[in-house]
């Protein structure tokens, strides 16, 4: 049977993990995997993580099934970070959080919750996006068009083309759109524009589907979910995929949620049942430990404090850098080539070279990224910086 199958190319961004991994010299820099690196380039446990873990290690007394629908109280507290005490009071009887193992599976988990809604659905994803929304999404079976997003030439959001797209869609339309942090460009929408957004939804009909993989990451916890926030006081119906991978340093742990917004209690019933029915035949339900801590964390004062302040930390290294790295290009005569990388927000942006300079800079100074040229701001610190601005330049 097996000699049906041909070898599936490496994923991009795996490859170039393996890559990095056997590349001898010392003088190399990740700048490709998404995941937070500290100064050291290490990716931490969060002090807060470990108080809870700590707690649970002493505390928990079974490894029972937790259900499909995941730790309820996680559900909640997830429900109320992204909604707010306020909003998600308002909506709580139109409103579903159902954990998951990862974004990812919230997205999977998501897509096939889309599909049950009927065969014309089509759902469209900013140009560009992150490259594993196409299979989590498409291999569902969802039709996948691409609206305008990123201008290269201005490393800005092309906004009116997307509102023009957008405006001409209608109820058998989805539109996926990035929370905050965009990954791979890194150019956010503002207050302004995820307003026009809230706008074109109500009047022509489409769901929007937000992916909220970075809260906290960006400008901080309630400024980045502003736009899902209005989504969701102004729209009868919208999902949600978040993640606790960034924020709460979980990647392994694989901690994520689902939340629908539907139109009325009784649908909000009756999208449940469907969304519990698609994970009990995908994964039957999902992993305890990292919804326990993230629970014990929202659930206790003083954690939470310590985590806000963990949060902030990482989030303004990240933002620093952002500022640094401009001006060390400045100072290296770069001009204001790269001055966009301050504007943006989150881990990753383009660096705005070809494919061919990206290979150079790999080949010759141990510096990896994406064939795309996004890059992981995080992986950049005081020891490697002046090496990657200088091979940078000479390339180009």
């Amino acid at each position: 049977m097996f000699e049906t199958l041909s070898p599936v190319p490496p994923d991009a961004i795996l490859g170039l993990m393996s890559a990095f991994r056997e590349d001898p010299r010392t003088e190399k820099v990740d700048l490709g995997v998404g995941v937070y690196k500290d100064e050291a380039g290490h990716t931490p446990v969060l002090e807060s993580v470990k108080r809870a873990e700590g707690h649970l290690l002493e505390q928990e007394d079974t490894k029972a099934y937790i259900g499909p629908a995941g730790d309820e109280g996680y559900n909640q507290r997830v429900g109320r970070l992204i909604l707010s005490d306020d909003l998600s009071g308002v909506a709580s009887d139109r409103v579903s959080v159902v954990q998951t193992p990862g974004g990812c599976g919230a997205l999977r988990s998501a897509a096939e919750l889309i599909v049950r809604c009927g065969d014309e659905t089509t759902i469209w994803v900013p140009d560009p996006t992150w490259a594993n929304h196409v299979p989590l999404l498409g291999d569902a079976g969802l039709t996948i068009r691409e609206y305008p997003y990123f201008d290269a030439t201005t490393s800005s959001v092309r906004f009116d083309e997307m509102a023009a797209c957008l405006g001409q869609l209608g109820r058998s339309d989805i539109v996926l759109l990035h929370g905050c942090c965009h990954n791979p460009c890194g150019a956010d929408l503002d207050r302004e524009q995820w307003d026009a957004v809230v706008a074109l939804a109500g009047r022509t009909g489409f769901t929007p589907f937000v992916d909220l993989a970075y809260q906290g990451f960006g400008d901080g916890l309630d400024e980045d979910a502003y736009g899902v926030r209005q989504l969701a006081a102004n729209v009868p119906e919208l999902i949600v995929a978040s993640s606790c991978s960034k924020n709460f340093g979980l990647y392994r742990e694989r901690t994520g949620a689902v939340m629908l917004l539907s139109s009325s209690a009784k649908q909000a019933a009756a999208t449940k049942s469907q969304l519990l029915s698609i994970i009990r035949g995908i994964y039957s339900m999902p992993p305890s430990h990292g919804a326990a801590i993230v629970d014990h964390i929202l659930r206790d004062a003083e954690l939470t404090a310590l985590w806000t302040r963990e949060l902030a930390a990482m989030r303004d290294r990240i933002n620093s850098l952002r500022s640094l790295l401009v001006s060390r290009f400045q100072e290296k005569g770069a001009g204001s080539r790269f001055d966009f990388i301050a504007r943006q927000r989150g881990m990753f942006s383009f660096l705005g070279i070809d494919e061919r300079q990206v290979s150079l800079l790999r080949e010759r100074h141990g510096i990896y990224m994406v064939g795309s040229s996004r890059f992981n701001v995080a992986g950049v610190n005081s020891a490697n910086i002046d090496h990657f601005c200088d091979s940078v330049l000479s390339v180009l």
